[in-house]
């Protein structure tokens, strides 16, 4: 059996990340905390159980915001106690275990607003609300040993079970996340209804049970939410990209649990599809607000680019599964160029204001804001930041895998691994084992050209394979590994039928991709090109949070690039990443 190193069992010390994490564990849980206090969201619960008088506050699905709080914090307590944030959070818990309905029930919004229309309308979030329940239960459980959420979320499971199900009840949820919580949940408790119960909703899909919004609106119909087809015969991505995110995840978990062979294929089609023709150069997805998802084929516009942060933090959950299922290095590629790009693009240096919609070109109107009425973005940012150790290593009875280069400490059955990284910067690495009784594997990531492998200070043989560097079980006391992959600046060009970016490059330096902000032009931004001859310096900058500039020096001046995760952060601007080639001013050149 394959699975991840887990982050609670992963010391980070890491140039880059190691200060993120320590501001992030200290104020993005707090903030988030806060607006969701301010927005009435918190509140909902004491009312719905009876602790408070007053009306239903915000949108229909805003419990799911406090339950992702609550599961970024649990992994914050996971990671160092706080006993502080703790008693906060057994507080918030008995508010949510009030407002839960005697017969397992668990949504404010239908307590207090619509209490005769419980489950008339697929696409009002009511399962969704529920995973992410379940999911912070789990979560908490695990930080805590404290049962009283998991109670709750266990209640509210049997609930599901009881009303829906095989000779029950259809139901098609309009927001896919219940059906990766069960399984979760399944892993937790032992009990196999909750994973019988997420096969069941998936297979609900693609059969003409839908029913309410989605469905009725036109412009978005089943594909929408993935309802268009049966999942095991997908063959391409459509419809909501964030919806589509969880529901692949889902699957993948069944396929490597022996649940559900049968979704491989789809799985393996679907992410083609995705790569080859629906991504963004930031790992984005994402193409259009009208369904704030994917398009057609090589349909991606730069300055409407949605590439909503809340999808590539689903494509960064998806992807680490595919590479659990198919042990290829590719996966572990997109995991790390959405990390570096679309998701750190996401959060202001400070950690207290979010993108939700991160486009690859800007006319200066589009910043980050300190909340939003849907503030799906900024609670899948809690969760998902503090857990970034999950996405390091893998291993299977046979083999350990190396997938993220970040500064780290764990053990892997015996053996003891440190990595010394100098990423995301410099491409050199130092991987130090005791006790080695595996084999092993390192990805060498999708944009190096070559590399050199050292061990002990002297050269090792090694193959290469589904773009890992294979190494064969040493079994020995102790090895000092030195790899250093080249991390030159790269002219990348699209794919010709993405018509938007034709006659244009986008620069790339190891996972970064970069982009050119107004403020660092001088004259015209919209007259800026890509020069075709340059020398390039590289500048720390502490405007720039530590990251680096790329000054590209040319005959008629100068280029500036940034890192695209830091665009917004200095002053508000014009923006772009795929920049025009050098041309002359004639009408045919």
């Amino acid at each position: 059996m394959i699975t991840n190193i887990k982050f609670n069992e992963v010391i980070i010390n890491d140039g880059f990340w190691t200060p993120k994490l320590n501001q992030w564990k200290k104020d993005l849980v707090r903030v988030c905390l806060d607006k969701c206090y301010e927005s009435g969201r918190i509140d909902n619960f004491k009312k719905a159980g009876g602790l408070m008088n007053g009306d239903f506050e915000g949108i229909y699905f805003n419990d799911s915001d406090v339950y992702k709080v609550l599961e970024g914090a649990a992994y914050i307590l996971q990671l160092e106690k706080d006993p502080v944030l703790e008693a906060e959070i057994d507080t918030i818990i008995t508010y949510i275990e009030a407002a839960q309905e005697e017969d397992g029930y668990l949504d404010t919004y239908y307590t207090l607003v619509e209490p005769e229309n419980k489950w008339t309308d697929m696409e009002k979030h009511e399962m969704y609300c529920g995973g992410h329940l379940i999911e912070a239960a789990v979560a908490y459980y695990q930080a805590t040993g404290k049962d009283k959420l998991l109670q709750v979320a266990i209640r509210l499971a049997d609930y599901y079970g009881e009303v829906f199900g095989a000779e029950k009840r259809h139901w098609v949820e309009g927001h896919q996340e219940i059906e990766l919580a069960l399984i979760r949940l399944y892993h937790a408790t032992g009990n196999k209804n909750y994973l019988e119960l997420a096969k069941w909703l998936l297979e609900e899909r693609g059969h003409g049970y839908g029913q309410g919004m989605i469905w009725d609106r036109p412009e978005w119909g089943p594909a929408y939410c993935q309802d268009d087809v049966p999942v095991s015969e997908i063959t391409e991505a459509k419809g909501h990209s964030v919806r589509a995110m969880y529901m692949y995840a889902a699957m993948t978990d069944l396929v490597l649990m022996d649940e559900a062979s049968e979704y491989k294929e789809a799985l393996d089609r679907v992410w083609e599809d995705i790569v080859e023709t629906k991504m963004y150069i930031t790992g984005g997805i994402g193409s259009t607000s009208m369904n704030e998802g994917f398009e057609e084929s090589y349909c991606l516009p730069n300055e409407t680019a949605y590439c909503e942060t809340c999808a590539a933090v689903g494509q960064i959950l998806w992807n680490q599964r595919m590479n659990l299922l198919n042990k290829d290095a590719k996966h572990a590629d997109i995991v790390e160029k959405a990390l570096y790009n679309n998701v750190l693009s996401g959060i202001s240096f400070d950690s207290k204001e979010f993108f939700y919609v991160n486009p690859l070109e800007s006319k200066g109107g589009h910043h980050r804001e300190a909340w939003f009425d849907t503030s799906c973005c900024p609670t899948n940012l809690v969760r998902l930041l503090p857990s970034i150790g999950n996405y390091i290593s893998q291993y299977d009875e046979h083999t350990i895998f190396i997938n993220q280069y970040i500064g780290s400490a764990f053990q892997v059955e015996g053996t003891e691994v440190v990595i010394d990284s100098e990423f995301p910067f410099s491409g050199k690495v130092k991987i130090k084992m005791k006790n080695l009784n595996k084999e092993l594997k390192l990805r060498v990531p999708n944009w190096t050209k070559s590399f050199d492998l050292k061990m002990n200070g002297e050269a090792i043989e090694y193959s290469l394979a589904n773009g890992y560097i294979e190494i064969g079980n040493l079994e020995q006391e102790f090895i000092s590994l030195d790899l250093e992959f080249d991390m030159l600046l790269e002219e990348v060009r699209s794919h010709d039928n993405i018509f938007e970016n034709r006659g244009k490059i986008a620069y790339q330096k190891g996972p970064f991709i970069y982009c050119v902000e107004e403020m660092d032009v001088e004259g015209e931004f919209d007259k800026i090109f890509a020069p075709e001859k340059y020398r390039y310096v590289e500048t720390k900058e502490s405007s720039l949070a530590g990251a680096s500039s790329l000054t590209l020096s040319h005959e008629n001046g100068k280029l500036v690039l940034v890192p695209y995760y830091t665009w917004g952060n200095r002053t508000l601007g014009k923006m772009k990443v795929w920049i025009p080639k050098e041309r002359t001013d004639s009408l045919y050149y």
